[in-house]
């Protein structure tokens, strides 16, 4: 190889080596002609090394390099897009389904505390004695006046009640004495077991009513009242 072409080959080195990857791919596509600038360049070699050297570039292959290296560039571009985009929905997948976790856990955690709470109330209903009522007649005073006596330690049965009921108003919770000494002296016997306001008010006994033609409210007095005197309302055979 003659010194032109050597010395020729070290710039073409140097200028590759400077060039971006953009130069680098269009010189191996770009044909390259060595043009003398004249005669004189064939005299000798040395001076044919020391003349500067003319460089042509074919327009068609270096449009065609840069249209390839653009498309490399885009094509490059959208996958680095496609791989953010992926990233950012596995992230936003990731995010929704520790939420609907966290959700789960939380609708869990409240039917568990409605389930312990109903137990809870359950319990508590089966602990509290179920409220009695009673049907509202002579059998029905009679023995809710007896539960209310059994809380207050007043003795008397039904029958001890009953039978002095019949004997003194005929089961009237209405019924009034008008005509004996108490009614003369202006105190009545009033209710089941005919007692003064005198007698109701000092034996009354609190939760009932405070009204002598109350039956139970009546029916508590009275044998609280023969309680005291005579023992119990069962030993009362008479007027008393």
């Amino acid at each position: 190889m003659s010194a032109f072409n050597t010395a020729a080959l070290r710039r073409l080195r140097s200028r590759k080596a400077a060039v971006t990857g953009v130069a680098v791919a269009a010189s191996a596509a770009v044909a390259l002609t060595l043009a003398p600038g004249d005669a004189e360049a064939e005299t000798t070699t040395e001076v044919a090394a020391a003349a500067p050297v003319a460089w042509k570039v074919n327009p068609e292959q270096a449009a065609q390099v840069r249209e390839s290296i653009s498309t490399q560039q885009t094509a490059f571009e959208a996958q680095f897009k496609a791989a953010q985009a992926k990233k950012k929905a596995e992230a936003a997948a990731a995010k929704k389904a520790e939420a609907a976790k966290k959700a789960a856990a939380a609708k869990k955690a409240a039917e568990k505390r409605a389930a312990e709470k109903a137990a809870a109330d359950r319990s508590a209903r089966a602990a509290k004695p179920a409220k009695v009522t009673y049907p509202n007649n002579l059998d029905g005073w009679i023995r809710e006046a007896m539960s209310i006596m059994k809380k207050h330690d007043i003795p008397g049965s039904y029958e001890g009640i009953h039978r002095n009921i019949m004997r003194e108003s005929s089961g009237d919770p209405r019924a009034i004495n008008n005509w004996d000494i108490n009614a003369i002296n202006g105190v009545p016997s009033k209710g089941l077991l005919q007692v003064i306001k005198p007698t109701f008010d000092f034996y009354h006994v609190p939760g009932t009513k405070k009204d002598q033609y109350d039956p139970v409210a009546n029916i508590v007095a009275a044998c609280n009242y023969a309680a005291d005197k005579y023992g119990s309302m069962d030993n009362v055979n008479s007027a008393y």
